[in-house]
């Protein structure tokens, strides 16, 4: 369950998901120089439109693809709030994929698996990328890319998981919908 998880802060403190519980949680894997970077705009809106409502957003930097999250967690945060105004809180830089991910990813792979991207103009570009790499690359569970979110209902449950491609106002209908 996802209760039995916790992460740590970018500021180091132990934030474990219980804490969260009847709560809609967003869980997104981001980087300050990505394609996906501006994303961190409508995050910032959900959370200001629904966090009252009960939505959580947990930002977990990553440097996992293409090393597009360099620099220190201070150094992230410090981006983020001055080029997005973010507010919503912000955890250590962690790795999604492979034998250092966090435990966390590893249980929210095994609940939503990979189902393709979205159409997107980074979609060809993505894609090509995967299968030049490995041919299997659309049959695993990994993390693509970052901006993988997944949305976690009241109940712990995981309901929900968008690719880095997908259209955010469906991310929000989802949110919305579990509110």
């Amino acid at each position: 369950m996802i209760y039995d998880y916790e992460v740590t802060t970018g500021k180091g403190e132990t934030l474990k998901l219980s804490d969260y519980k009847d709560r809609v949680i967003l869980i997104v894997n981001t980087a300050t120089g990505c394609g996906f970077t501006p994303q961190y705009a409508p995050i910032e809106e959900l959370y200001k439109k629904y966090h009252d409502k009960g939505l959580e957003i947990l930002d977990i930097p990553c440097n996992q693809f293409g090393g597009q999250a360099p620099g220190t967690d201070e150094e992230i945060h410090e981006f983020c709030t001055l080029h997005y105004n973010t507010t919503f809180p912000q955890m250590k830089k962690a790795d999604v994929n492979g034998e250092n991910e966090l435990p966390l990813y590893t249980y929210l792979k095994s609940e939503k698996g990979f189902e393709g991207f979205d159409e997107h103009e980074l979609k060809p570009l993505l894609e090509k990328m995967f299968s030049e790499a490995d041919p299997e690359w659309d049959k695993k569970p990994d993390i693509k890319w970052n901006f993988t979110k997944f949305v976690i209902d009241r109940s712990g449950k995981v309901v929900a998981r968008f690719e880095p491609t997908a259209d955010m106002n469906k991310v929000e209908e989802c949110i919305k919908s579990l509110l």
